[in-house]
């Protein structure tokens, strides 16, 4: 990842006077991911080898754009094995992971299936283990209720993982041995809430040991500092994304700690409500990690129709990551 910062005018409407002008400011990075375009892959390679139907747990990721369009291909989504008839089609797990028992129920019950799995998440599951084993009270920094959250306090036998959310939690979390105790964090929170809760913890139990290498994902951290770039110079601020994508929520949030009070989350292009945007000169775009770019060329043609646009590139990061397909999958993309 290169951290130079540039910016760059690369589009114009081309539109005469008659509408008011707007520039939009584009964050970027922005958008998918490696391990959301994994995960992706992962669902269309399988029914490309495997053929319809292929089971889903949970949303593969979270946005309705992309699981519609998957279900219109053959995929059919489920919140548990349970749901699925006895069947040889493949059963894909979400790339925010799942507890241990789930692979264990799926063996049980003879299923094939593939992890979609972030790797990035998949390591912050080898990390809690490694940490228990040392002996280590583990803390995990997350969001209560996500399925990332689920999955890693479920690598570990219930009851061995503590939860805190906020800063609060942090100040009023008492250890069974403050000598002996660990931490670890969701991938998907904001970087400076993060913070805060680790300084918190570190003053606290200055024995706490943390993760060799920052859990917080390094798309996490690149579309939060894109934002932070343009937020102070933005009447409103647009984060395309859904409402249950824990990165797309944060994003909201850095933006209005970084100086633009009106930023918010919308779905679609038809999600827009323009009275709001009355009298408005400058606007940033980003979109979340699970969010794809048409969305975002949805959003900005929405624009188009109604002002007079200059869309301006914001650029803080150029990322050029990728990762691995399961073993079974990678012959058909090389076809």
């Amino acid at each position: 990842m290169i951290h130079d910062e540039s910016s760059s005018v690369y589009n114009s409407s081309g539109r005469s006077g008659s509408r008011p002008p707007l520039t939009i400011l584009l964050a970027a990075p922005r958008g998918f991911c490696a391990g959301v375009d994994r995960a992706i892959q992962i669902v269309e390679l399988a029914l490309k080898k495997f053929g319809a139907p292929v089971y889903v747990r949970h949303e593969i990721v979270h946005n309705r754009y992309v699981v519609d369009s998957l279900r219109s291909k053959g995929a059919i989504f489920v919140e548990e094995l349970d749901e699925i008839p006895d069947t040889d089609a493949p059963v894909i797990f979400s790339a925010h992971g799942v507890p241990k028992s789930v692979p264990r129920d799926a063996a049980e019950k003879k299923l094939f299936y593939l992890d979609a799995t972030c790797p990035l998440v998949s390591k912050v599951h080898v990390e809690a283990e490694r940490l228990h084993a040392s002996g280590l009270e583990i803390v995990l920094i997350g969001h209560k209720g996500h399925p990332e959250v689920i999955g890693t306090m479920g690598q570990l036998p219930e009851g061995t993982v503590r939860l805190v959310e906020s800063a609060r939690d942090a100040n009023e979390f008492e250890p069974a041995d403050p000598d002996h105790l660990a931490y670890i964090t969701q991938t998907t929170l904001s970087v400076d809430d993060t913070e805060k809760i680790v300084r918190i913890l570190c003053s606290r139990f200055p024995a706490i040991v943390g993760p060799h290498r920052e859990d917080i994902c390094y798309a996490t951290t690149n579309r939060q500092s894109a934002v932070k770039k343009i937020a102070a110079r933005c009447d409103r601020l647009i984060v395309v994304g859904a409402p249950n994508s824990s990165n797309s929520q944060r994003l909201v949030e850095v933006a209005q700690k970084a100086g633009c009070n009106q930023a918010n989350l919308l779905q679609r292009a038809a999600d827009i409500e323009w009275s709001a945007f009355d009298g408005v000169s400058t606007i940033g775009i980003t979109a979340g990690a699970s969010a794809p770019e048409i969305l975002v060329d949805e959003m900005i043609a929405a624009f188009g129709e109604r002002f007079d646009v200059t869309v301006e590139a914001i650029t803080t990061a150029d990322e050029n990551i990728s990762f691995k397909l399961p073993r079974e999958l990678r012959d058909t993309r090389a076809q």
